[in-house]
């Protein structure tokens, strides 16, 4: 039987790689040996960078619930319980969409929060 060689399979290996690596600065975009070293670390940070958005957003929704409810006389921690007492299902980003938007809304939810807390 013939030998069959690699060649094709790794030249598309490589490239596939190399394609990945477009745009990198040095040796990092043409040689795939440093290539495939950026390539793995850059997918690593990317998939941790799409975690960490999420907590970022979250984070800045808690701030601006905590501002508006401030606002309204109460802490955040004593708004959403009281609209946790209220049977009020709303998530954080639709609050926090309501804090900057709908002032009117939102000072009706911390009346509602604030007559179940006391």
């Amino acid at each position: 039987m013939a030998r069959v060689k690699g060649g094709m399979n790794a030249k598309k290996k490589h490239n596939r790689v190399l394609k990945l690596a477009k745009g990198y600065r040095g040796a990092r975009s043409n040689q795939y040996r440093v290539a495939k070293q950026s390539v793995m670390r850059a997918l690593t940070s990317s998939y941790a960078g799409r975690k960490e958005r999420k907590r970022q957003m979250r984070q800045l929704w808690i701030a601006r619930i905590n501002a508006a409810a401030r606002l309204n006389g109460l802490s955040y921690s004593r708004f959403m319980y009281g609209l946790k007492l209220a049977g009020v299902d709303m998530n954080r980003k639709m609050l926090a969409e309501m804090a900057v938007n709908d002032a009117e809304g939102f000072t009706t939810l911390a009346e509602l929060a604030k007559s179940k807390l006391a």
